[in-house]
């Protein structure tokens, strides 16, 4: 059995610039989702150095910018790389989104990657404690 699925998938909504910008983050990110979650969370610590947190209205409009122009990014299975994209692009612009890993709380089990800003999961619309924070990388103290 199959499931049907639309990727909101609108490239022309984001500005050329932005575009290729987010394209390229995303080409970044994928290749650093392809390391250990060591190797990412030593990578991301170092790349949040100098930055500032980042508030939920920022990371809520990159989130949607890089949906929209990153058909990557855009499907129910590319959470990783959604998420490295969303923290990458947001450092780019000198914020930073907290980056964070882990299960569900609710059966069945599955990992996933989110952000989030000032305490909220970005994007989401699931209940407060849906997701295990198993791995997170926040703003520089």
């Amino acid at each position: 059995m199959t499931t049907p699925e639309t990727i909101p998938y609108r490239p022309n909504r984001v500005p050329f610039v932005q575009r290729w910008g987010i394209r390229a983050t995303a080409l970044l990110a994928g290749l650093l989702a392809r390391r250990s979650p060591q190797q990412i969370h030593r990578v991301l610590t170092v790349v949040r150095r100098g930055a500032r947190p980042a508030t939920l209205e920022e990371v809520t409009r990159v989130r949607a910018a890089v949906v929209a122009a990153s058909l990557g990014c855009a499907g129910r299975e590319a959470c990783l790389r959604r998420s490295l994209t969303v923290t990458l692009f947001c450092r780019l612009r000198g914020t930073w989104a907290t980056w964070c890993v882990g299960p569900r709380t609710v059966p069945p089990f599955a990992a996933h990657a989110w952000v989030e800003a000032e305490g909220v999961p970005v994007g989401e619309n699931v209940p407060e404690g849906y997701f295990q924070k198993l791995i997170s990388v926040g703003p520089p103290r």
